[in-house]
């Protein structure tokens, strides 16, 4: 069937909004997603501009919410009308998936990142030429096929436009904490950059507990926002002569027991490492090309401190999402302030202003007829 979707001509190109896009059919496995709506994401960008490249034509697009219309005929666990959050695909069956980490599914890059679909056929063609897709998603469509595993049920009693980045951003920096560091109540967090992702780490160090939440970050609108939403403390560090400092004075010259980064800035990264108390752990989960200079001797093993990767949180989506949305309901994750709505067709003017740091979280109307 004939589709719109926003395609990356070529790397760094500007989106392109074209109605003649050509959507695979149904597999068994899966199920047919009339789009309502999509955050854009930082991943959206490092694609469309080449720090990490699935290849060209391309539809992107990973934060997706909708309302599937029709299910495969081994489908399940969904059915026609329930609406549904898209996330990342996992097999479900490796020895990682059987662990209970499927963000560390051993064939995660093939499912998630090859631009074609598990037996290597095209997700979406122009003219009977290849455009890959994301995450065997693509959420920047009016309607995509997406695997039972890689949608969420969610209410139908909320808000559908606001809760596809729950399916990425927000379940990346909320699950950093949450799954991945575990602090306790008492302990001490600081997250160097309050985008998305950001922001949800903060919430979960929030909600874990945690006595200090340092948000540190260079636009003062945000530092706001986030002492709105649960930062005991802020720092501007374009403001400050030495961030590590500043956090050190704030935990009585120890300095924090854990550390998020999602800048991904090569300074901020290290600053992430040296503001750590001794024991502490650093997880840094920006995408980017950027590297440190890491003292293996004097930063990890005299001060016995760690540095980790974390994937999509650590999350599974299907516990994970439903998760944050009790926590939305109780007012401990207002992750909706974050968010500013952008018609599909903006969705140039909605990346720029996530790229310029406008607005946190743009959000993409696929559907302006959607009613709430």
């Amino acid at each position: 069937m004939k589709i719109k979707a926003a395609v990356v001509e070529q790397q760094g190109a500007p989106f392109v909004i074209k109605d003649n896009i050509e959507l695979a059919p149904l597999h068994p496995d899966d199920v047919q997603v009339h789009m309502v709506a999509s955050g854009i994401c930082h991943s959206d960008e490092a694609l469309r501009k080449g720090d990490a490249i699935i290849g060209y034509p391309i539809v992107l697009g990973h934060e997706g919410s909708g309302i599937i219309e029709k299910v495969g005929s081994n489908v399940q666990s969904l059915k026609v009308g329930d609406h549904v959050v898209l996330s990342f695909y996992a097999c479900g069956i490796c020895e990682n998936c059987l662990k209970g980490v499927p963000t560390q599914c051993l064939s995660y890059a093939e499912n998630n990142l090859s631009g074609v679909r598990p037996d290597g056929s095209s997700h979406f063609t122009e003219n009977d030429h290849h455009v890959a897709d994301m995450f065997d998603q693509s959420s920047f469509t009016t309607t995509t096929v997406v695997r039972e595993r890689n949608a969420v049920k969610v209410p139908d009693d909320l808000d559908l436009r606001k809760l596809g980045p729950l399916g990425c951003g927000y379940v990346t920096g909320s699950g950093t904490v949450l799954n991945t560091l575990k602090p306790k109540p008492g302990d001490t967090i600081a997250v160097f950059g309050t985008g998305a992702v950001g922001l949800a780490a903060m919430m979960a160090g929030k909600i874990s507990g945690c006595t200090k939440v340092i948000a540190v970050d260079i636009i003062d609108d945000r530092l706001a926002l986030a002492k709105e939403l649960g930062a005991t403390d802020t720092i501007n560090s374009r403001q400050t002569d030495d961030v590590v400092a500043a956090i050190q004075a704030l935990t009585n010259g120890h300095g924090v027991n854990f550390c998020v980064d999602t800048t991904g800035i090569t300074p901020v990264m290290e600053d992430s490492i040296k503001a750590l108390c001794q024991g502490g752990v650093s997880a840094t989960i920006a995408v980017t090309p950027n590297h440190i200079d890491l003292d293996t001797w004097n930063d990890l093993c005299v001060n016995d401190k760690s540095v980790v990767g974390v994937n999509m949180g650590d999350s599974i989506p299907q516990i994970d999402v439903p998760r944050l949305i009790e926590f939305y309901r109780q007012g401990m994750f207002p992750f909706d302030k974050t968010e500013k709505f952008y018609q599909f067709e903006d969705i140039n003017t909605a990346n720029e202003a996530s790229i310029k740091g406008e607005t946190i979280k743009p959000v993409l109307i696929i559907d302006p007829d959607y009613q709430f």
